[in-house]
């Protein structure tokens, strides 16, 4: 049974968590501080924290500070409503899982808890390599499950703009992401994409940069960038000999979404940028 282990100084909240997760088979432990968790900790192995970020005698961050000493630790999922992105940044460099936003619905939560405990646990950490709210720089490792972790932690990084705006990018940065990790990284674990975000007062930029050799746009006959104007549909056929699950609009849903979308010479570097 799966041991799950809750820290938040809102009774409600912990007591809300805890009634939606014990019907499903989880094993809960509650606690109202960053302390008390420390404590829990060392006496008792977990294999998933969920942490707030601001509470008494000991914060969050104070206790992700303590746990870099460990070996090994639960997987973390902060949550917290503070949107602030020191806040976010200091959570990103304390080896988290994830980060979401309270107050939290039900169904999302036990999804969440479903989605963390299926990870290999030897999966590699996500690096970062610069943390800072203009500049966030990341080695991740080419794993699909590394895809949600990411677009959680830098689409607040946007939490400012509009949302149609937010949902646009965030498609986008999806769909180039997962076109690293899979075709470029060959869903390897051991194989890392780099990503880039950069904002500034008028723009957006992402900048992805993947392992793998790179690719000719005209030999994509399974992606819809590349149908003929008499054959909207030549690449489903195309999908569909090669074995591959539906799909291949990404590229050219890209390029409707966002403003500029640029390739190095061997394209396995991205860059995407929209004018704010």
């Amino acid at each position: 049974m799966p041991n799950i282990l809750i820290c938040d100084d809102d009774a409600t909240t912990r007591e809300m968590m805890a009634g939606v997760l014990k019907p499903h088979g989880y094993s809960v432990t509650l606690v109202s501080d960053g302390k008390a968790a420390l404590a829990t900790l060392k006496k008792k192995s977990f294999d998933l924290l969920f942490l707030d970020v601001w509470m008494p005698k000991m914060s969050g961050l104070d206790l992700l500070s303590h746990l870099q000493k460990e070996t090994t630790l639960p997987k973390v999922i902060v949550m917290t409503s503070d949107k602030t992105s020191e806040t976010l940044l200091s959570a990103l460099r304390g080896r988290v899982y994830q980060f979401i936003a309270k107050p939290i619905e039900p169904d999302l939560l036990v999804e969440l808890v479903r989605d963390a405990l299926a990870v290999v646990p030897q999966c590699p950490e996500i690096e970062v390599l610069s943390a800072q709210p203009h500049w966030v720089e990341l080695l991740v490792p080419c794993d699909r499950s590394v895809v949600n972790r990411v677009q959680s932690f830098l689409v607040r990084l946007e939490s400012d703009l509009p949302a149609e705006l937010r949902e646009s990018v965030g498609f986008a940065f999806r769909e180039l992401l997962n076109n690293a990790v899979e075709w470029g990284g060959r869903l390897d674990p051991n194989l890392k994409v780099r990503i880039s975000f950069i904002r500034t007062k008028r723009m957006l930029m992402y900048r992805i940069d993947d392992p793998g050799p790179g690719f000719r746009m005209e030999e994509l006959e399974h992606a819809a960038v590349n149908n003929p104007e008499d054959d909207p549909l030549a690449h489903t056929k195309a999908r569909e000999a090669k074995g591959l699950r539906p799909g291949g609009l990404g590229i050219m849903m890209t390029q409707q979404m966002i403003d500029e979308l640029v390739y190095n010479e061997a394209r396995n570097e991205v860059v995407l940028v929209k004018y704010l």
